[in-house]
Order: C-alpha cells, then sequence, then structure tokens
C-alpha cells in the first residue's frame, strides 16, 4: 500500500458549497491562512522536516534515468 492510498482510505471528503457569497468565501479563506500561520508558528521545524522526508521517499520511489534530459 503506497502512502497516498493509506491517506486517502481514512480521507473524509470536502465539498465546498458553490452557494457561498463572495464575503463567506473571503471569510473561511482568512480562517485557513490564519490556521496555516498558526500551525507554522507551533511546528514549523516538524513541518520542514517532513517536508524533507517526504521529498527524499518521493524521490526513493521515482529512479533517476539518466537517458531523461532534465528539462
Amino acid at each position: 500500500m503506497t502512502a497516498p492510498d493509506k491517506i486517502n482510505r481514512f480521507a473524509i471528503p470536502l465539498q465546498i458549497p458553490t452557494t457561498w457569497t463572495p464575503e463567506q468565501a473571503f471569510a473561511v479563506f482568512e480562517l485557513l491562512d490564519e490556521l496555516r500561520d498558526a500551525i507554522w508558528r507551533c511546528y514549523a521545524l516538524q513541518v520542514q522536516e517532513e517536508y524533507r522526508d517526504q521529498l527524499a521517499q518521493h524521490a526513493e520511489q521515482r529512479p533517476i534515468d539518466p537517458d531523461d534530459p532534465p528539462f
């Protein structure tokens, strides 16, 4: 089982109403932005470490093809 499969198995589908007013959408957007900032203030180092681990794990799963040009 790959990591995305494991995550998706426990995911709750998120549906965003299409009937929000622009003000409601903006309020939710601001809330998410503030939540992101608060999480960053508390867990910046751990989030960075997890991000590095995820990138490294992804790189290990996808071997580099020496014949594939970088761009």
